[in-house]
């Protein structure tokens, strides 16, 4: 009895020197570092990884045959079993490389309260968590406008979180992504709140599109720029050299405002499917984890090659 008391202590405080290890790694980390990672850490906990159909060796599943399916592929060792023939299915193994980019421009410096963050932040938080993401799964990532070679291994992810800090990167202060070399048959995840006028948008796009690249672009707004939920005489003033604005009544011109955002997000869909794309919003008074998750499934249809 004494050895095993003796033993629980030792387990306890090597259980404790590991708790403290992590708070003082953790604490070195950057604080977008920390917060993306327990996001994507969430998000990962439902996903169970994105396993897939292809030509890979390691199996996966047992399906029953369906017509047209080839008879090679048949399992006669598992259809013995049953009076149904099965077919043995491998999980792809290619990796993806995927770039991802972000808006840091002026107009993604803003909140409308201070419980919120600010567009870019989440912006941030949200491409650094499907960076980790994205590694856990052993794909390849790099960010889209620093001329990245894609980077694969988990020991990668701080690395990344010290370039998307940085916000130095001339397409992300443009406020759309620049033009840049990429692999044909790339994936390109963009994330800003494309408040630019449509042509521009649609050029950037297109640019993209005939490399070709397939994406997904995520449209991050504040709640406040949704409902516009200001009332009597406010003045409003530009964050990107657009100047002020003071407005009499704001409740006058909301319907007005509400239709050309509601064009602004049609024609920005449109785009998107125009170039194969899919689109999606997220609001930045919503969980970071429903707009991860919804650009990690986004990137799970069939690849349309490898990129290298």
């Amino acid at each position: 009895m004494p050895d095993a008391g003796r033993a629980r202590r030792h387990e306890g405080a090597r259980a404790v020197a590991r708790a403290q290890h992590a708070e003082q790694v953790s604490a070195r980390l950057p604080p977008l570092l920390v917060a993306a990672e327990r996001v994507a850490a969430t998000v990962a906990q439902g996903v169970h990884g994105r396993r897939r159909v292809g030509q890979g060796d390691s199996f996966w599943q047992f399906r029953p045959f369906l017509p047209g399916d080839p008879v090679q592929r048949i399992d006669w060792r598992q259809s013995a079993k049953s009076d149904r023939t099965f077919v043995r299915e491998t999980e792809w193994e290619a990796a993806q490389s995927v770039w991802i980019w972000r808006d840091a421009s002026a107009s993604m410096r803003w909140r409308s309260s201070d419980r919120l963050p600010e567009k870019v932040d989440r912006a941030e938080l949200l491409a650094l968590a499907l960076a980790s993401l994205l590694l856990r799964g052993a794909e390849r990532v790099a960010l889209f406008g620093l001329g990245m070679r894609p980077v694969s291994g988990r020991s990668m992810i701080e690395m990344l979180a010290e370039a998307i800090g940085r916000r130095g990167d001339a397409g992300a202060v443009a406020g759309l992504p620049a033009a840049e070399p990429l692999p044909r048959h790339a994936r390109v995840v963009l994330i800003g709140d494309f408040l630019s006028p449509l042509a521009d948008v649609q050029a950037a796009i297109a640019r993209l599109a005939a490399i070709p690249v397939t994406g997904h672009m995520l449209q991050v707004l504040d709640p406040a720029e949704e409902a516009l939920p200001f009332r009597g005489r406010i003045r409003f003033e530009g964050l990107e050299r657009e100047g002020a604005a003071l407005i009499g009544r704001v409740e006058g011109l909301r319907g007005d405002y509400q239709a050309r955002l509601a064009a602004q997000r049609e024609g920005l869909k449109a785009i998107a499917a125009a170039a194969g794309w899919s689109f999606g919003t997220h609001l930045t008074d919503a969980p970071p984890e429903s707009a991860l998750l919804a650009l990690y499934l986004a990137l799970a249809p069939a690849r349309a090659g490898r990129a290298d």
